[in-house]
């Protein structure tokens, strides 16, 4: 292995660095135009076709540092697209890293007349399978999704040029590493793989050494190191007063993001700060994908300033702006902690970190930020301290919860927004006439409408702060067959997914018991304490309301 040490002098642009001119101009007109130094390290590297090991913390800009020569070495070696046999291919753990990966790649790949696509798990197959067999140059995937894929005879691997493996010690942490080492032994040996990892640790190393050849390894901004724009907290809480001091952190009016350590905390800790009057969002493993990709929508706009979540689900948020981190829950270890503190003060913004310590805890937390490398400022906290005022400044005015707005779309196939047609094909929409019944569960066809939705997080184009201006808007579709962000055949309201509010729930759909953002074709939008409103089985017409009432501001 090459050292670190074997950097390149200094490129003032990306053509300077090798970057094809088609790409750098893509980049431009996004309004990037300095590569960042991780970027810098390794593109040499990588546009010759070496192994690549790269280590850098979250916000470094690490993605555009892979997706570059992804595009740059297919769009050079042009060859005719083949039936779900992929070109290149990156592996990432969670669906939201493979959205937000997608984001960046997709604009650049275009420009050089490349097609993409994403698998993974939570939503329906067909469309992937569909896509797949119409020829893709580069799969952004989730290891379990794509083994399912491959299992099945939808994809093969063989034709893999370059490899991605993005955040291999969350793979590692998560489990994945033998489908990992399952899906490296399917491309070609003599392809060539790029690994970006913040740690070697944890059956990384095996990795490396497996399948990675004479790789070149670059280091910018080691995981324990401080990041000086970044200030850390601890506050030191008694266990009856721990609601009401993050219930006050988190009604500031900058974007705020809380961490929990399981998935009913998430959902808990949103609903009791949306009923508080501080509207908020969760984020984890048990919401539905199109109600996660909702909920980020919300955030990432700032429609919702405060997002709750989990540290699996949160590995895909790179949203620019959050102000506040709150370790609600102090992590396990000190690569989580890391993980979650590098959501701010991300590309050389500041941040400010506050990590909530009762007193059974403050031990392990002592030793977590001894580990993390990091100095808090540590202090005793109770309820309207000055503290926590200095912190988040004047609190927002608070967000009473009103009645539900109605939707007025439907979408095409089973149930629909709120009715269902009692049989056949022959129901419509709420927002048409129709014989309809409420809840009959019949097979509604109605084609609803669509309309814009705020940008989803996985639509960003571009690294975080790298850009000139604002994302750009993206697009969900409300109605069709597409469901309230994407799934199967069914309709809009809390769902989405197969079967809509009152249609027959798949892919997870109504498994959500936390804070769903919803939007609707009337341009109305809000927020829903309790996530799900109904879930009906097919063709009975059953109905179970989701738990908590339905609040939307």
């Amino acid at each position: 292995m090459l050292s670190a040490e074997q950097s390149h002098s200094p490129a003032r642009t990306f053509l300077d660095l090798g970057v094809p001119a088609v790409v750098v101009d893509a980049l431009a007109a996004d309004g990037v135009h300095t590569p960042f130094p991780i970027q810098t390290a390794t593109l040499p590297d990588t546009l010759a076709g070496r192994d690549v090991l790269g280590r850098g913390r979250t916000g470094s800009g690490k993605t555009l540092a892979f997706v570059l020569p992804v595009v740059s070495r297919l769009a050079t070696a042009k060859a005719p697209r083949r039936a779900g046999r992929p070109r290149g291919l990156v592996l990432v753990p969670t669906r939201e890293l493979a959205t937000q990966v997608h984001a960046v790649l997709r604009p650049l790949a275009d420009a050089a007349r490349l097609t993409t696509t994403t698998v993974f798990g939570g939503v329906g197959l067909g469309k992937q399978i569909s896509v797949l067999a119409g020829g893709i140059d580069v799969l952004v995937a989730c290891p379990g999704r794509l083994e399912e894929l491959i299992r099945m005879g939808h994809c093969d691997l063989g034709g893999v040029e370059i490899t991605v493996l993005d955040e291999a010690d969350h793979m590692a942490d998560l489990g994945f590493l033998p489908s990992v080492k399952r899906l490296l032994d399917r491309t070609p040996t003599n392809g060539q793989r790029l690994l970006f990892s913040a740690t070697l640790d944890n059956g990384v190393d095996v990795l490396v050494r497996r399948y990675l050849h004479q790789p070149v390894t670059h280091s910018v901004d080691p995981a324990v190191a401080p990041v000086a724009t970044m200030e850390h907290h601890v506050f030191q809480v008694a266990s009856d007063t721990k609601a009401d001091v993050v219930r006050q952190l988190a009604s500031g009016r900058d974007r705020s993001l809380l961490f929990t350590r399981t998935k009913s905390g998430a959902r808990r800790l949103a609903r009791s700060l949306t009923a508080a009057g501080v509207p908020a969002v969760d984020l984890h493993g048990n919401l539905a994908q199109n109600a996660r990709e909702r909920n980020l929508a919300a955030f990432t706009s700032g429609a919702v300033k405060v997002l709750v979540a989990t540290d699996i689900a949160a590995r895909g948020v790179h949203v620019d702006d959050v102000a506040l981190v709150v370790h609600v829950d102090p992590p396990a270890e000190h690569k989580a902690f890391l993980h979650r503190s590098g959501r701010t003060a991300r590309a050389g913004a500041s941040g400010v970190v506050v990590t909530i310590a009762t007193p059974d805890q403050q031990s392990d937390v002592r030793a977590l930020a001894r580990r993390a490398g990091i100095a808090p400022k540590t202090v005793a906290v109770r309820p309207g301290a000055a503290e926590i005022v200095e912190l988040t400044g004047p609190p927002a005015e608070p967000v009473t919860p009103q009645a539900p707005a109605q939707t007025a779309t439907a979408g095409r196939g089973r149930g629909g927004a709120a009715t269902d047609s009692r049989g056949g094909r022959a129901g419509e929409s709420p927002a048409g006439a129709g014989r309809s019944r409420r809840g009959s569960g019949g097979r509604g066809a109605g084609r609803g409408a669509t309309h814009e939705a705020p940008v989803a997080a996985g639509q960003r184009r571009t690294a975080p702060a790298q850009r000139d201006g604002a994302a750009p808007a993206g697009r969900s579709s409300a109605g069709g067959r597409g469901g309230a962000a994407h799934g199967g055949r069914g309709a809009t309201g809390e769902n989405g997914g197969r079967g809509g509010a009152n249609g027959r729930s798949r892919s997870g759909a109504g498994r959500s018991g936390g804070s769903v953002y919803t939007s609707d074709s009337n341009g109305a939008s809000g927020y829903t304490a309790g996530g799900a409103a109904a879930h009906s089985e097919r063709g009975g017409g059953r109905r179970r309301r989701g738990s908590g009432p339905r609040r939307v501001a």
